[in-house]
C-alpha cells in the first residue's frame, strides 16, 4: 500500500491492486471492492469512472512495475546473454502470484478490441511501451533502429502468446519447452560474427 501522504487515487489504485493480485476482481462489483479496500462504490467511479477504468488502471499499474523489473535488470545484469534475459522475464511474468493479472489482461485485452467502454485506455500503449525501452536498449547495443523494433515486437507477440498457451492449458513443460526454441532461434539470428547480420541484441519480453 502506498504511504497515506499520497494523492487519494494513487492510495485506492494501489489497494486495489494488491487486492486484485491477491484475489482477482472481474467478477467482483465495485460496491464489493469498494468495501474490500475501505472505500465506497462512489468514490472508485468519481476517480477511474467505472468498473472498467479501475480494471485498466489495475493492469496499466502492474505492467508499468513488470517494465520497472524489466530495467533494473538491464543496470543490474547488463551483461546478460538474450537468452538468459529472455528467462529471467518469463520465470518473472509466470509467478503465480501474477496468474490473477495475467488472467485480467487478457480478459480486458479482448474487451478493448471489441471496443468497450471505458476499456480503451488499455489500447493505448499496451504494444508500444514495451517495445520503445526494449528496443531502445537494443539500439545502445548496436542494433539498427529497425531491426530493435521488429525484433521488440515480434517478442512482445511471442511472450504474450506463451503466457495466453499457459493459462488455457497449464501445459507448464511444453510452454517451456517452445519458449527454448524461440530463444534458439533467436539467439541463432543475433549472435552471429560482426560482418554475418546483427549483432548481439537485447532480451525480448513482453507486455
Amino acid at each position: 500500500m502506498q504511504a497515506l501522504t499520497a494523492p487519494p487515487r494513487d492510495r485506492l489504485l494501489a489497494a486495489a491492486v494488491d487486492y486484485v493480485l491477491a484475489n482477482g476482481l472481474s467478477n467482483l462489483s465495485l460496491r464489493e471492492l469498494g468495501a474490500a479496500i475501505g472505500t465506497s462504490h462512489r468514490m472508485l467511479i468519481y476517480h477511474f469512472g467505472s468498473k472498467e477504468g479501475v480494471l485498466v488502471a489495475v493492469i496499466r499499474s502492474v505492467e508499468a512495475a513488470q517494465r520497472d523489473f524489466f530495467g533494473q535488470l538491464l543496470l543490474t545484469q547488463p551483461d546478460l546473454s538474450p537468452g538468459d534475459g529472455i528467462r529471467l522475464m518469463w520465470r518473472h511474468f509466470t509467478d503465480p502470484q501474477l496468474a490473477p493479472h495475467e488472467r485480467l489482461f487478457f480478459e480486458i485485452y479482448a474487451q478493448a478490441l471489441h471496443g468497450r467502454p471505458g476499456t480503451d485506455g488499455l489500447l493505448e500503449d499496451v504494444v508500444d511501451a514495451w517495445i520503445d525501452p526494449v528496443a531502445a536498449y537494443a539500439i545502445k547495443r548496436g542494433v539498427p533502429a529497425e531491426d530493435a523494433r521488429a525484433d521488440a515486437r515480434l517478442g512482445v507477440a511471442v511472450i504474450r502468446g506463451l503466457l495466453l498457451d499457459l493459462l488455457a492449458t497449464s501445459n507448464r513443460t511444453a510452454v517451456d519447452a517452445a519458449l527454448e526454441r524461440y530463444i534458439a532461434q533467436y539467439e541463432a539470428l543475433v549472435t552471429r560474427p560482426p560482418g554475418q547480420g546483427k549483432v548481439a541484441a537485447q532480451p525480448m519480453v513482453r507486455g
